[in-house]
């Protein structure tokens, strides 16, 4: 009963969160869940959070925009512009 209540009230936290805010906390468990799977340590875990969150951040905030999408480069730069 106390995981039901726990889970209930995480989405409920989450419901109020904007796209950027999501995409930030999805990107850090994911970032921490396989930063921890391949190193195997805190270490891992806690930098692949960092770069979850941030790249997370980045989709979030560029999904907040009508009319713009994210693309890459050819040299693997990132980029926001009109979608077509």
């Amino acid at each position: 009963m106390k995981k039901a209540i726990a889970l209930v009230l995480i989405a409920l936290s989450v419901a109020s969160c904007t796209q950027t805010e999501k995409g930030a906390g999805i990107g850090a468990v994911s970032g921490a869940i396989i930063g921890g799977a391949v190193t195997g340590n805190v270490r891992g875990a806690a930098v692949g959070a960092a770069i979850g969150g941030v790249t997370g951040a980045v989709i979030g905030h560029v999904s907040e925009q009508p009319g713009q999408c994210y693309y890459r480069d050819r040299y693997g730069r990132r980029y926001i512009d009109d979608c077509p």
